[in-house]
Parts: C-alpha cells; structure tokens; sequence
C-alpha cells in the first residue's frame, strides 16, 4: 500500500514541477514577480489605511466631555472632519509641552481650513478644569475653534485612551508628574474611521510620534520625527 502512496506523491510532484515550474522562471526572468510586489507596495503607500482591530475597520468612539469653553462636546461634532487626537495634561513636565507645540504648527498649517480639527483629552480632568484648559490654550497659542481642549469624568477619559483609541494612559507616582501616557497621535477621517500610512513592508504605523518636532529631527533613541508625514496625511483625507 505505501509502495503505491509513494508512486502517486511521486507522480503529483513530477506534474507540479512539469506544469507550473517554468512559468514560475519565466515570471522570476521578465520580472514580473518583482514588479506585482512593487507594485503592491506602492499601491498601499499611496493610499491611508483603516485601523483594524478584531477584523473589523476601527472607528472613533463616543465621547461626551466639556472643552475650555465651558462647552459639552462629543464625537458627534467631529463629523465630517479630518481631526489629530492626543491624550495630555497640562501640569505634564515632559513630553506634553513638545506635543501642544507640534499641535499648534499643525494648527497653523490648517488654520483655513473647516474640515479640520484636534480633539485633546486632559488625563487629569481633576485639576485640568475648563478654566485650566482655558488658560493652557491661550498660553500656548490655540485659537482653531475646531481644537477642544477636553476634560470630564475621569472612568470615561481613561477608558477612551485605553480601549478606545487604544493609546496608553495612567496615574505611576513614579513619572514626570505623576501620569504616564504615550505620547501619540491619532488620525482620523471625516467618517470618523482611524487611519494611517503605511510602512515600508506596506503594514500601517497606526500612530504618529507626538513629541519629536520637526526641527529635533530625531530623538536619543534614533526614532525619527513624524510631524511632517501627518501633516501630508492629513491633507491626503481632507482630499478624499
């Protein structure tokens, strides 16, 4: 019995090889392999993909917080907008500060522009009331009304960093300022679907550095700035 399993393996392979191996040679010779996968690879740098989580195209979740203005503000008012989110909180001695100038240059970049806006959500809502938020933003220079400064219950915040938009976010006594968060930028379309470019293999980065400016460059552990890549994408989905 085995005798003939292997005389049909046998056979199987022999078709195979008479069958499909020279057009495998003949696509590797003109080229065409190499081409279909640059191919591919430019396709998917040329287009932002969609965040999926669980196989399915991630999408920015409800919110319901108060900005700087006193106003109730939640996703509802970023519809039809092309809008950055950051998490934040404005006694943050590190990275913040980076982060809001890297937001305001952006902001300046879109300031004409109505289809756009940022979304920042205090992870101290505690200390960072209205008035706080007030204050910050007119210390720093944010004047786009499409950029809400956002604070509230504190359950709601943490669970929107967290499982939300999936960037992390938490009280460690033991960081600058006593809160660790990550210092990302979401980006988000004007259907209110996460997007990203793509890297080099065609895999989205997901995130953008937040706190490298373009001038810095890099930082100390050689990551390279991604301010001026999110602003390309940005107005890549304001033309969509």
């Amino acid at each position: 019995m085995k005798k003939y399993t292997y005389v049909w393996v046998s056979l199987v392979i022999l078709v195979f090889g008479i069958i499909f191996v020279p057009k495998i040679v003949d696509r590797i010779s003109s080229g065409t392999v190499v081409e279909n996968d640059r191919l591919n690879i430019e396709h998917a740098k040329s287009t932002l993909s969609y965040i999926t989580l669980n196989g399915e195209q991630k999408r920015v979740p409800s919110f319901n917080l108060i900005n700087q203005d006193s106003l109730t503000i939640s996703n509802e008012d970023y519809n039809g907008k092309v809008f950055v989110v950051e998490f934040f909180f404005t006694s943050c001695p590190s990275i913040c500060p980076v982060m809001t100038e890297n937001l305001v240059t952006i902001q300046d970049e879109f300031k004409d522009n109505e289809d756009f806006g940022i979304a920042s959500f205090s992870i101290t809502p505690d200390f960072d009331t209205p008035t706080v938020l007030k204050a910050y933003a007119e210390k720093h220079g944010i004047s786009d009304l499409d950029w809400h400064l956002m604070t509230g219950d504190k359950e709601q915040v943490y669970d929107l960093a967290n499982n939300g938009f999936n960037i992390f976010a938490a009280e460690m006594p033991d960081s600058p300022g006593g809160f660790e968060h990550s210092g990302l930028f979401a980006l988000v379309d004007k259907k209110g679907y996460l997007r990203s470019r793509v890297d080099e293999f065609g895999n989205p980065i997901i995130y953008y550095r937040g706190a490298i400016t373009e001038k810095q460059g890099e930082n100390d552990h050689g990551e390279t700035e991604q301010i001026s890549i999110l602003k390309e994408d940005i107005k890549r989905l304001l033309a969509e």
